[in-house]
């Protein structure tokens, strides 16, 4: 539970939001219901509960606002027939408490026993966060005045503006933490952001209203569980209906390439099936690589209609992908007048939903650099010898597309502009709906090119590796002390010059312990990144585990990514809790240390290596070993650092 420094003053407001998530729910015939002690719970009678809003596909949601000092609220969940109302099904256990006074996000369990032997497990955030008067009036006066309704009915045409605040700097611009800073350890229980870990020199602005980023920017605790779906929803249920089509639109050397790879390298790890069609490929193949600048003119009608061609092959390729189980494509090319967007538009009729995301930059020094580096690793230049002559011909390039570009104003769309340099930007939403579409615009908003390394070790070996159990809360071994100490020689040498690095652990001990010796940079325990939960299974060995409970072994041993410890976790329920994370360190611009756990590791590790989730327990992570992943304008780059031997074997997870 993540519990802030203060609790409300006597005229403040307490904001409670209630949220179940089950997969398996969807399929019923039963809607999920809240009754309680307080007027704002209904009544303890049944008749009165108030029914939870679907927020998503396997998530429900209730919630309200509440005087701060209001009496002690006890509540509990309860499940009505959609036909019979009459009937209902009460959660198992003790009523919820619900103090007054304090922010915290709190995640628990909720059992409900449907026949005899069958009992439906959901789990439960409750998130509470306290409102000053301003806050609500705030709110209130940005809802009337700067969201407007568009023309799609209940979507909202939104901008947002990311903008640089002053911070104390050192003398080469970047942010030297205080005392202070590097002194202390910040806890986050739930499972959203930790607020110290949100960077404090970006605001965002919608539609022209500042807040405040380390309150407001981040996600809201406990949004992550929205992200769940997405992999409840591939792995448990049906996929959705209704396909999805990213089309790329942009001017040469804009990042269009680098944008489609990071969404789908998201979206696949999310467990959407996702593909990058890559037009310039198909233009390769069938026309070659040796093509001049005169190829691309706009006057030039064969050209013109050479590429449109090959732009119509690759959107084929894509809707019969599609066809066979594909969710979402992703269009990578110009795409930079109206007359071809609206080729795509009508290819894509009835078959799928089309989102154009249109990247815009205005910065000549990245540009420049855009380009020289495109000439360097594009195909269309392998051939060239002469570099200095191909960035000429790029730039030529470049200027037939400005002639003839036409920015979007059609349809759905997501403008980036100036987003890459970190130094502000815009981000204009048009005619967007729906939660794929929204988890797409929130990760577009975090992503930047700011290189930076981000360091992944397990903790140092704990008594518990050492005898070969599951899970538990061990402190280090000897080893692992001698582990520990390597780790804090390593990071001060490789990370002396960047001051601003953080280290995040989970809350179990023997990561805590295990950054103990590093000194000089702010520690952040995310219970996000707490090890997979084995459930009944924690505290035995795997041997224990085949002996005594052969049947869940055997689960186990068959299906390894979606088997579930009894009263535990899977490793999609790990990927799902992750996802916070994966954003807070997509918008990080300094060093980010992890140290966590085997099936926290290896998750997170499939994410930025973009392998595929099957094979996610599989991937090693071995102890007393850093993988140093380094990400930047060019992708991501992999190097890895042993330090030392595990004396002892590990229990797998």
């Amino acid at each position: 539970m993540a519990t802030a420094a203060s609790s409300g003053g006597p005229s403040d407001h307490q904001y409670v939001s209630v949220k179940l998530e089950s997969p398996r729910l969807a399929a019923l015939d039963l809607a999920p219901h809240l009754f309680g002690s307080h007027p704002a719970a209904g009544s303890w009678d049944p008749s009165k509960a108030l029914p939870m809003e679907r927020a998503a596909a396997a998530i429900w949601e209730l919630s309200c606002v509440l005087p701060s000092r209001h009496e002690t609220l006890d509540f509990k969940l309860l499940l009505k027939p959609k036909a019979d109302s009459s009937e209902c099904i009460v959660e198992e256990g003790p009523n919820r408490p619900l103090g007054c006074g304090s922010n915290q996000v709190e995640m628990t369990d909720a059992v409900f026993k449907l026949a005899e032997k069958d009992s439906l497990e959901c789990k439960v955030w409750v998130e509470t966060e306290m409102l000053s008067p301003f806050d609500l009036a705030a709110s209130w006066k940005a809802h009337q005045e700067n969201l407007q309704p568009s023309r799609v009915r209940g979507t909202y045409d939104v901008v947002m503006n990311t903008e640089t605040e002053a911070r104390d700097e050192d003398v080469d611009g970047r942010h030297t933490p205080s005392q202070e800073e590097q002194k202390a350890v910040f806890v986050d229980r739930g499972v959203g952001s930790p607020r110290f870990a949100r960077p404090t020199n970006e605001t965002v602005s919608t539609s022209n209203i500042k807040q405040d980023s380390e309150t407001k920017l981040g996600m809201p605790a406990a949004e992550g569980a929205v992200a769940a779906a997405a992999v409840a929803d591939q792995m448990y249920g049906p996929k959705e209906d209704r396909k999805l089509v990213i089309v790329l639109v942009g001017l040469p050397a804009r990042g269009k390439t680098f944008t489609a790879a990071k969404l789908t390298r998201y979206l696949r790890w999310l467990g959407h099936e996702t593909k990058h069609f890559n037009v310039g490929k198909y233009r390769r193949l069938k026309h070659g690589t040796n093509q001049t600048a005169d190829f691309f003119r706009g006057d030039n009608k064969e050209g013109v209609e050479a590429r449109n061609e090959v732009a119509a092959l690759a959107m084929e390729d894509m809707l019969s992908w599609m066809e066979e189980g594909g969710q979402v494509g992703i269009c990578d090319a110009t795409n930079s007048t109206r007359s071809r967007r609206n080729m795509l538009m009508k290819m894509a009729e009835g078959k799928c939903k089309i989102i154009f995301v249109e990247t815009i930059c205005n910065d000549q020094d990245v540009l420049e650099r855009n380009i020289r580096l495109k000439v360097q690793q594009s195909p269309d230049y392998a051939e060239q010898t002469d570099f200095e002559a191909g960035v000429r011909d790029f730039k030529e390039r470049l200027a037939y597309y400005e002639k003839v570009y036409e920015p979007v104003d059609e349809g759905s769309y997501i403008k980036m502009i100036d987003m890459v340099s970190g130094n502000g930007g815009q981000l204009q939403i048009n005619n967007i709906s729906g939660y794929l579409p929204g988890r797409i615009v929130f990760f577009l908003v975090n992503c930047h090119l700011t290189p930076r390394p981000i360091l992944l070790t397990r903790h140092g070996e704990s008594l518990d590796n050492v005898r070969g159990r599951i899970g538990g809360d061990s402190s280090l071994s000897e080893v692992g002390e001698v582990y520990s100490r390597k780790l804090a020689s390593f990071v001060e040498k490789r990370l002396k010059s960047e001051r601003t690095a953080s280290i995040w652990t989970s809350t179990l001990q023997r990561t805590i312990l295990t950054a103990q010796p590093i000194i000089g940079f702010p520690k952040i325990q995310w219970r996000a990144l707490d090890e997979i939960n084995a459930g009944v299974c924690d505290g035995m060995t795997y041997d224990e585990v085949k002996k005594n409970k052969p049947e869940e072994y055997e689960s186990r041993r068959k299906d390894k990514l979606r088997y579930r410890y009894p009263r535990g976790e899977s490793y999609l329920d790990v990927i799902q809790r992750l996802e916070p994370v994966i954003i807070e360190l997509e918008r990080q611009r300094a060093p980010v240390v992890v140290i966590a756990h085997q099936a926290v590791l290896r998750s997170l590790y499939a994410y930025f290596a973009d392998k595929p989730l099957e094979e996610v327990p599989k991937i090693e992570i071995p102890l007393h070993t850093i993988i140093e992943i380094k990400m930047g304008v060019t992708g991501v780059e992999e190097k890895r650092y042993k330090l030392m031997d595990a004396v002892n074997p590990t229990a797998e997870v």
